[in-house]
């Protein structure tokens, strides 16, 4: 969707979308987190989108159609001059079915999606905007723009190869069966669908708040979570994500929508447009974690192959990690200590990186892969022994978690790729506030590690003041205490507060938390931070949309925020 900046009173979210967070029953969570999408992007974001490849591309043609493909280039193609613009220098080839659209964009702008994904990292952020043509340069104006979470991204290499003449294309109104046997074999599409229409909304409708245009969004699973009927439909399952329901909250309004398929290994693109119905309670999906059905009523075909000069590759999880220790840190939160074999060394991370990993759980059909925020000292510190620490917290109905804390034992192996993510603090000597509220404080304990390392291994370093704030239920689940206590006394300008939002009998205010309720922005304000503090903040979406709306109504730049979200699919 494309998107105006709107006021705090106004819902950032269409009548289709609120209709489909109530049927998914999280109406009040994606409300909350409406916070997360932006008028402009964040400088990770604007670096992210500078040094990739390739983008996601979801526009409509001259008929209204909506279609997806691949835009590619070299290093730079892509660039932002600033926090709301990206320029673009690449172009679509004659045969690509946006050509025509993309290429020579109206000065008055044209509605599209983008997707910047990084497979080999399973980082992605999406932008949504307008493609204008201005003194003879392409520009994305930016209305939108937020990040989303790693899950179901299958890791892939990419290598340029020396672009030859692309072979013919084929259109058609149906699937044949070769490129039935191409989906069905599927872990990845993408995915483009479509809200109002430039031409009949008008620029009042645009400038109301509500959305209009394109999103683009990615889909995966393991191969054949795709199928295609004997009639010639597509089916796929709907997996639990952020909760905006961009895609579905456009389709229960319109149901057209683009999807394109990548031949990974050739650099084929296979671009679908139809229309799509949303089955809201089937009796059958692919997957235990699937909550909805998705059918495509297939209309046009565009076939192409060796489109691309890219190419993909996929390698097996490069580590087999060794739990060497198994710590129950609360009633919620195990720790798995993990160590590579006896003379190999680990790959290092950042504090703020997660570790990606993948599991072998019976009865599933294939790796279950989730990331998990490392949080401990990271292993490239002087001194190091070479283990990563990962700290899960164990959900209800969380197959992987569950699988952790109940199965896993000391000495058992986990197959995991190298750390990944860039949420971290790379100022030098600004005062630093971290938050965190439940598990979410285990990026912020990398950091506090890492900031007393520097201290402690630098005698000239700059004392930065870092305030160190945690939210926590009651003592029961506050994880991580001692270590905690430990550390910023250790930190020279460290200075920690505890909430408990319900303690328990036992809790002990002054020794075991500072402040009863939860955590406020009016609470981080109070400690006097300066005006040039920056904030990391990490906890459930909803709580995290409410406390850094509530720091830029109290006048924090939203520069100076940065967040990362968790969520209860465990």
């Amino acid at each position: 969707m494309t998107r105006v900046t709107t006021p705090a009173n106004v819902t950032p979210f269409h009548a289709g979308e609120r209709e489909a967070q109530r049927r998914a029953g999280v109406a009040d969570q994606a409300e909350a987190a409406g916070g997360f999408i932006r008028d402009f992007m964040p400088e990770p974001h604007r670096a992210f989108f500078s040094q990739l490849p390739f983008v996601v591309l979801a526009a409509g043609d001259a008929k209204g159609r909506p279609w997806v493909t691949l835009l590619e280039g070299d290093s730079g193609f892509l660039e932002s001059p600033d926090a709301r613009t990206l320029a673009l220098s690449a172009g679509l080839a004659a045969e690509d079915p946006l050509a025509s659209c993309v290429n020579a964009p109206p000065a008055s702008g044209m509605a599209i999606g983008l997707l910047g994904i990084e497979l080999a990292t399973r980082r992605r952020n999406r932008l949504n905007g307008r493609l204008c043509s201005r003194e003879g340069r392409r520009l994305i104006e930016v209305q939108q723009s937020f990040g989303n979470c790693p899950q179901y991204i299958r890791e892939r290499e990419w290598q340029r190869v020396e672009r030859m003449a692309a072979p013919g294309v084929s259109v058609s109104n149906a699937l044949d069966a070769d490129q039935r046997r191409r989906i069905a074999t599927a872990d990845t599409f993408f995915i483009g669908s479509v809200h109002g229409n430039d031409e009949d909304e008008g620029d009042e409708a645009r400038d109301d708040g509500r959305s209009c245009g394109f999103d683009a969004s990615h889909r995966g699973g393991e191969p054949g979570f795709v199928r295609v009927t004997d009639s010639g439909k597509l089916r796929f399952p709907d997996y639990p994500g952020n909760n905006f329901f961009n895609t579905l909250g456009n389709l229960m309004l319109d149901p057209r929508v683009g999807l394109l398929f990548v031949d990974f290994e050739s650099g084929g693109l296979l671009h679908i447009t139809g229309r799509a119905h949303v089955d809201w309670s089937p009796e059958a999906t692919a997957g235990s974690n699937a909550r909805r059905l998705v059918e495509i009523c297939v209309e046009q075909v565009i076939d192409r192959p060796a489109a691309l000069s890219l190419r993909w590759y996929r390698q097996a999880a490069p580590l087999s990690l060794k739990v060497v220790d198994k710590i129950v840190e609360s009633d919620t939160i195990t720790s798995f200590c993990l160590a590579a074999d006896e003379g190999s060394s680990l790959p290092p991370f950042q504090a703020g990186q997660y570790l990606p990993v993948e599991l072998t759980v019976p009865g599933q059909p294939g790796p279950v892969r989730r990331s998990y925020s490392l949080s401990g000292a990271p292993n490239a510190a002087k001194g190091r022994t070479g283990r990563y620490r990962i700290s899960v917290k164990r959900e209800a109905h969380g197959l992987a978690s569950r699988f952790l804390h109940d199965e896993v034992r000391v000495g058992d192996r986990l197959a995991a790729r190298a750390p990944a993510g860039d949420f971290g603090s790379n100022e030098v000597s600004c005062p630093l506030v971290l938050v965190s509220a439940g598990v979410g404080i285990t990026p912020m304990l990398a950091m506090l590690h890492a900031l007393r390392d520097v201290a402690r291994d630098s005698s000239d370093a700059i004392v930065r003041p870092v305030w160190f704030v945690h939210g926590a239920r009651n003592g029961r689940v506050q994880a991580f205490r001692e270590e905690l206590s430990a550390l910023t006394a250790a930190l020279p300008g460290a200075a920690c507060r505890i909430f408990y939002s319900a303690p328990d009998e036992g809790d002990s205010r002054g020794e075991d938390y500072d402040v009863e309720g939860r955590i406020t922005a009016d609470d981080l304000l109070a400690l006097q931070a300066g005006a040039e503090a920056h904030y990391r903040i990490c906890g459930p979406a909803a709580w995290i949309a409410d406390l850094s709306s509530g720091l830029e109504e109290l006048g924090v730049d939203r520069a100076r925020i940065a967040f990362e979200t968790f969520g209860p699919t465990g």
